[in-house]
C-alpha cells in the first residue's frame, strides 16, 4: 500500500489493504453461499462503485447465481445529495427471485431506503443487501444490511471501486480522506 495519495488536490491516507478486503469478501461469500444453498440468487450490483466488489463477491460465492447491474446516483462530490436518481434501470424480471443487492458503501442509507421499496413492488421472493462498507454513524434511515464487510467512520473513502469525482476506482486498496 502506498503512503498517502492525492486526488483532485485532496490527500488520502491508507485505510484498508487489498489483503484485508480479500479476506472479508471471502468471508461474505461463504455466508451468502451458506444462506442461499439450493437457491439461485440474482445479484443486483449498484454501479459504478460496486463493480469491483461485485466481481470479487460473486466469485467468492459457491451457489448458482446470476448478476445484473443498475445505476443509482446520490453523490455529488464528497457528499450525498439525499436524492436517488436511477440512471440505468433494471431489465430483469424479479418475480419470485431471491435478490441480493451489492453495494460498495452504505452511508446515510437514503439510497437503499428509497430503492428497496421500488424493488419490493416487482415481487421478489426476498431482498438482501451486501455492502462492503457501512458508515454506521452516518445512517439516517433504517436499512437492513444482511452482509456487512466493514463498519467505518464517516470520513470519505476511495479505492476498490469507490471514487472521488470519477478518479480512484482503480486503486486496489481503500484510502481515507486525511485530516
Amino acid at each position: 500500500m502506498k503512503e498517502n495519495i492525492t486526488i483532485h488536490g485532496l490527500s488520502f491516507r491508507p485505510y484498508l489493504s487489498r489483503e484485508q478486503i480479500a479476506v472479508k469478501v471471502a468471508e461474505m461469500g461463504r455466508l451468502i453461499s451458506r444462506d442461499y444453498q439450493g437457491k439461485r440468487p440474482l445479484f443486483l450490483a449498484v454501479l459504478n462503485g460496486a463493480f469491483v466488489f461485485a466481481a470479487d463477491l460473486i466469485r467468492a460465492c459457491d451457489v448458482d447465481c446470476a448478476i445484473t447491474f443498475i445505476r443509482l446516483a446520490s453523490y455529488e462530490g464528497l457528499n450525498s445529495s439525499g436524492t436517488v436518481k436511477t440512471v440505468i434501470g433494471l431489465q430483469d424480471d424479479l418475480q419470485g427471485r431471491d435478490v441480493i443487492i451489492i453495494e460498495d458503501i452504505v452511508d446515510t442509507g437514503h439510497t437503499m431506503s428509497q430503492f428497496i421499496p421500488q424493488l419490493e413492488q416487482l415481487g421478489p421472493a426476498s431482498i438482501a443487501v451486501a455492502s462492503l462498507l457501512v458508515k454506521t454513524e452516518a445512517l439516517e434511515c433504517e436499512v437492513d444490511i444482511r452482509y456487512v464487510g466493514f463498519e467505518i467512520p464517516t470520513k470519505f473513502v476511495i479505492g476498490y471501486g469507490l471514487d472521488y469525482d470519477g478518479l480512484g476506482r482503480n486503486i486496489p486498496d481503500i484510502y481515507q480522506l486525511a485530516d
